[in-house]
């Protein structure tokens, strides 16, 4: 939380007072929209993104236009890494997938901490790698796993980083984010909605059985969470509260 109470983001929060205190006096809040692109493939990166409630998808762009999702961001880390690791601009698209709130900063003051402070430098070299183990595991995922397991993993992975079950996704897009046909999400959705892991309608997801979603998925969800929660140290004390609060 920052000092005045309103809910923040994981990497702010695991900074030592003083660097914490640096970085707000740099940030400013914004709306998230559903849909809106952060950032484009290629583009310099002005801004930098704490998501709080929201959720934002990087996306690989082919020439032809389409698109498949290498990694989903949310209150878990940084818009934006590209910035302090080598390089102004990113190689992916960043789409707000949930809708919410974010803080963003100049990607200058960014880097000016990133080369002051120590311990921003090791907290934010630990993101990058677990956000790098993400990208390739997404990869291997589409390439080896049936379209039912990328969808209970991009569920599960979704809603760890949202403050409840619920998605406001259209299956037309998650094909996009898959990188699939939407008649294979279709299929896909409508096993889980038999079987009472989900319910869907107009446009929204609920999962309503976990466990389900966790027994129908392949290793990469597991693979990921797992490198989550022994680089950043949040993790897991942030995703045993999320499913506490959650339980009936």
């Amino acid at each position: 939380m920052l000092k005045d109470g309103r809910k923040s983001n994981h990497i702010l929060d695991a900074l030592p007072p003083d660097e914490r205190e640096r970085l707000v006096a740099h940030l400013e809040e914004v709306a998230m929209p559903l849909g809106a692109v952060i950032h484009e493939t290629g583009a310099s990166q002005t801004y930098v993104y704490f998501p709080i409630d929201c959720v934002v998808s990087l996306l690989y762009v082919l020439e032809n236009g389409n698109t498949a999702e290498v990694a989903i961001i949310g209150d878990d880390g940084i818009v934006g890494m590209p910035v302090i690791t080598g390089g102004s601009k990113s190689p992916y698209r960043a789409i707000v997938q949930a809708g919410g709130i974010a803080f963003r900063m100049l990607a200058r003051d960014l880097r000016a901490e990133f080369e002051r402070a120590q311990a921003a430098q090791q907290i934010l070299l630990r993101y990058s790698q677990a956000l790098m183990m993400q990208i390739g595991q997404t990869a291997v995922c589409n390439r080896h796993h049936s379209v039912d397991q990328q969808l209970c993993r991009w569920l599960l992975m979704s809603i760890d980083r949202l403050p409840d079950n619920n998605l406001n996704m259209t299956q037309e897009l998650i094909a996009n984010m898959l990188g699939v046909r939407r008649e294979g999400v279709t299929e896909a959705a409508g096993k889980l909605q038999e079987s009472g892991a989900i319910r869907y309608a107009r446009g929204r997801i609920f999962v309503l059985d976990r466990g389900q979603l966790e027994r129908a998925c392949c290793e990469c969800y597991e693979v990921v969470r797992k490198e989550y929660e022994r680089l950043l140290p949040w993790d897991t004390k942030a995703r045993a509260i999320r499913l506490a609060a959650r339980d009936p």
